[in-house]
């Protein structure tokens, strides 16, 4: 397994590759890796030649400092499971001034209203950081595909909206959801909650499954209240935000129309980590 701390070594090193016609999937991460990380890179391992990790807690995409500080960082573990995983494995772990240099600044993007909404409501500037460290990393290692994980869905439709407005010459691809067992959406901010709170987060998916039971009866208005409801009576977990949406544009739900998809966002914290999960509806 080769590890590249320089843009320069990894480009010259993929450059080799893919005069060889290697096809080269990317899966970028923040480190900290669990098994929905591991899902993604065993998916980009089936469908490609040589698989890019990209390990990097992105600055410009966190919104209040103090949670950039407490994001877990495990770079060794993070380097033995995915040797353990495959040796077709290519990491990038580069510093932050390898990336931005003396400038950790964000573009700006224009992502059709799918940032206003959401998280983007609830995290300003998060997602111009978001395009701006994927579409860096999608240049810099030039993949055929680029895998994403479903649980930050908000997240992978504007990274392909990003995609088809620069006519970026590459395959952006989703990938479900992986669970703990008791159906908690894994996430690195998982490792910062106590037994006893990580257990009681099964709560949010439970009230995702009623959710969809509930949606196909009941009005969207009913379902937010019902949610609302919910856990203003749980002393675990403190409500942020409760969306039904339509899942190609992310539009807020009004009425149920016909031939629209529709999906279950939610934000919860749980002794101070901010927890996120989602859930297709029909």
């Amino acid at each position: 397994m080769r590890v590249f701390d320089q843009k320069k070594e990894l480009t010259s090193f993929l450059q080799k590759e893919i005069a060889e016609k290697r096809t080269i999937g990317l899966v970028p991460t923040m480190g900290a890796l669990h098994q929905g990380h591991i899902s993604l890179v065993k998916t980009a391992l089936a469908e490609n030649d040589l698989v890019v990790v990209s390990i990097f807690v992105n600055p410009t995409q966190f919104d209040k400092k103090d949670d950039l500080e407490k994001y877990p960082k495990k770079i060794e573990q993070d380097l033995d499971l995915l040797s353990s995983v495959s040796q077709q494995i290519v990491v990038f772990s580069p510093s932050a001034d390898e990336i931005y240099g003396n400038n950790i600044k964000s573009q700006a993007y224009q992502f059709d209203g799918l940032d206003k909404v959401m998280e983007g409501e609830f995290r300003e500037g998060h997602f111009d950081g978001v395009g701006t460290i994927v579409e860096l990393f999608l240049k810099t290692v030039s993949p055929n595909r680029a895998y994403f994980g479903e649980k930050d869905f908000q997240q992978l439709q504007i990274i392909k909206k990003m995609v088809e407005s620069k006519k970026l010459p590459y395959q952006i691809i989703g990938c479900p959801i992986e669970r703990e067992p008791n159906g908690l959406a894994m996430s690195s901010r998982n490792e910062r909650l106590s037994k006893k709170v990580r257990q009681e987060a099964s709560f949010i998916y439970n009230v995702l499954l009623t959710a969809k039971t509930k949606f196909g009866t009941e009005s969207a208005y009913n379902i937010l209240e019902w949610v609302k409801a919910q856990f203003e009576k749980n002393a675990f977990l403190k409500l942020e935000y409760f969306e039904i949406a339509d899942e190609d544009t992310l539009t807020p739900i009004l009425k149920k129309q016909a031939n629209t998809k529709y999906r279950a966002f939610i934000a919860v914290y749980a002794n101070g980590v901010r927890l996120i999960d989602n859930l297709r509806l029909n």
